[in-house]
């Protein structure tokens, strides 16, 4: 098949290579003056916008620190006062027996969530403390405990020993009339408000009255003044000043800098002591935001200036670039049809060879599948018989004739059962049931192992059964379901060959269903996945083909059942087969079901 392209070619129209017209710059100018005008008044009323909604966050966020700052203060503040009138912190000072009391300082700190307390003699000595790392320190010359002596109330003390961080107290002199007892110390854990100010992206500190900063999300501002602290800023270098000048498109007010960021500074006094509390909140976010939209912006009006230029190239030569366009896609198109088509030609040639070859290749493959189940399934026999010839030669020897032709019966038997086998491997084509009958599952497990007890005897193998004593019938095939079971133990023989003493257990319970279980002792299964796949086998070559449990699975399906296995605990297998219970509404129901014509 061909496709014929006739193309001529259109003369383009006149004009289309012209100068702009005035009507198109007049169009370009007001796009361009409109995107600009709009992009600065769009900056401008985001930028006031975007920074008022951070200030209003900032004053909120600071007058919640200010207030919990407080909060706990004040919840501190009373816990000296109420301790200085203990009655057993009293008699402890009296009668100097202070065995009980640092558990009690203890309870009560964990109680009130304080970081500390601490009951000093009218030495200084500490003589009970929720800490008993500092049992016997003496603080006589320490702030808070000259302060306490010197007041009778409740005296708030910052200070800070060989250069740690300032400790925060409460104390108070307890005291009976003029006479001094001792000191009772509070300390006042406000490290952790500076934990959780560190984690937001605001920078936080807290001044005393003299300008000193006695708390700080940066721990290097401690014991410094607002200037010093600003101070040890990396300087910005003169090319991160103009690439910060030029980002920012109007002149923000920068109170402060904070690590070479312009940052907005916000106050407040905290109600205690002269304390004042300073956060420097950062524009960086203020400027994500408009920054985002003025991008959103110019995008668009770039896209519009893209559209119009596009629009002007596209006037000149559109009729003959479109027939041009439309011969070579036709041109294209021929070839790849003629193309395609040779190529579905060779494939189909190349399909019907598989397809030959295929047929043959199952035809050889199901072949030698049935030789080789043919073989596997006369193996068993074969060993009886020779066990039974050699027993019968031995007893023919000794005059014992009745005996002899005892095993000369048994080896007629399984003759017969040959015989079975394979008239049985010609029907595995069609698998039908219409040789199912009821049978006693107790006497298809004794028959099995009887044809197993050469085997059994000379590997010594101790041999477990437990089969109920009432009758237990099945509808099915007796000899088949025979050779399901001597399948299974010979697998459970092969599986404890290097076992010292081999235990097989054959095991017959009745609930919903028959289960026969075969139990070993052997080294378990490796890949249960495979287990039942044809051919698939663990064992020596010669030992065996693989089919044995392929086979079994294929007859206990048959029979209405299935079969399956598993690894126990001590590492044997267990393999399982059930079976549905026989009843007359089951043989019903299998006299109703139309069978298979037979070869």
């Amino acid at each position: 098949m061909s496709v014929d392209v006739n193309t001529k070619d259109v003369d383009a129209e006149q004009g289309g290579f012209g100068p702009v017209s005035w009507g198109v710059r007049l169009w370009l100018g007001v796009l361009l003056a409109v995107g600009l005008t709009t992009v600065y008044l769009t900056n401008q009323w985001l930028t006031e916008r975007f920074t008022e909604t951070t200030l209003q966050r900032a004053q909120l966020r600071l007058a919640l620190y200010s207030g919990n700052l407080t909060s706990e203060l004040q919840r501190a503040s009373i816990v000296p006062q109420f301790l200085a009138r203990d009655p057993a912190l009293i008699g402890a000072l009296n009668s100097n027996d202070y065995l009980t009391t640092s558990q009690r300082l203890l309870s009560f700190a964990e109680e009130t969530n304080l970081r500390g307390i601490m009951l000093l003699d009218d030495g200084g000595r500490v003589v009970a403390a929720s800490e008993r790392g500092r049992l016997g320190e003496v603080l006589r010359n320490d702030a808070y405990f000259v302060a306490a002596l010197r007041s009778s109330d409740t005296i708030f003390t910052t200070f800070s020993r060989d250069g740690q961080p300032l400790d925060f107290t409460y104390s108070r002199r307890i005291a009976i009339g003029p006479d001094t007892l001792g000191v009772i110390v509070v300390e006042v854990d406000l490290r952790k408000f500076e934990r959780s100010w560190s984690g937001i992206a605001d920078a936080v500190l807290v001044t005393n009255s003299e300008g000193q900063i006695i708390l700080a999300t940066e721990s290097s501002w401690r014991g410094l003044t607002e200037e010093q602290a600003l101070q040890r800023r990396s300087v910005p270098s003169a090319i991160e000043r103009a690439l910060r000048a030029t980002a920012d498109w109007t002149a923000l007010p920068a109170d402060a800098y904070v690590q070479g960021r312009a940052v907005l500074r916000q106050e407040l006094r905290v109600p205690f002591q002269g304390w004042r509390m300073v956060s420097f909140t950062t524009y960086a976010s203020v400027r994500e935001r408009v920054n985002t939209v003025l991008a959103l912006e110019i995008m668009g009006f770039a896209i519009l200036f893209a559209l119009s230029f596009y629009g002007l190239n596209r006037r000149t030569a559109s009729r003959l670039r479109l027939f041009q366009r439309d011969a070579a896609e036709l041109r294209q198109l021929n070839t790849r049809l003629q193309r395609e088509i040779a190529e579905r030609q060779k494939v189909e040639k190349t399909l019907e060879v598989a397809e030959q070859t295929l047929a043959q290749s199952s035809k050889l493959a199901a072949l030698g599948e049935m030789s080789a189940a043919v073989s596997h399934e006369l193996n068993q026999p074969l060993a009886a018989m020779k066990t039974y010839l050699a027993g019968a030669r031995l007893l023919l020897q000794r005059n014992r004739s009745e005996e002899a032709l005892s095993s000369f019966q048994r080896i007629d038997d399984l003759i017969t059962r040959m015989g079975a086998i394979t008239k049985q491997l010609k029907s595995y084509a069609r698998k039908g049931d219409d040789a199912f009958e009821p049978l006693e599952i107790k006497g298809a497990v004794n028959s099995a192992l009887e044809m197993m007890e050469p085997q059994l005897r000379r590997r010594n193998v101790r041999i477990t059964k437990a089969v109920p004593s009432h009758s237990v019938r099945i509808l099915g095939d007796r000899l088949r379901l025979e050779q399901v079971i001597i399948n299974l133990l010979r697998n459970a023989l092969d599986a404890t060959q290097g076992v010292d003493a081999p235990t097989i257990e054959v095991l017959v319970s009745v609930g919903e269903d028959v289960i026969l279980t075969v139990r070993d002792n052997g080294g378990g299964i490796e890949d249960l996945d495979a287990l039942f796949e044809p051919f698939y086998t663990t064992k020596a070559p010669g030992d065996g083909v693989g089919l044995g449990l392929a086979i079994s699975s294929g007859i206990v399906n048959d029979l209405g059942g299935r079969l399956t296995a598993r690894n126990t605990e001590d590492g044997g297998a267990v393999f399982e087969v059930r079976l549905p219970i026989y009843s007359e509404d089951s043989r019903d129901m299998q006299a109703g079901t139309p069978t298979e014509a037979a070869e």
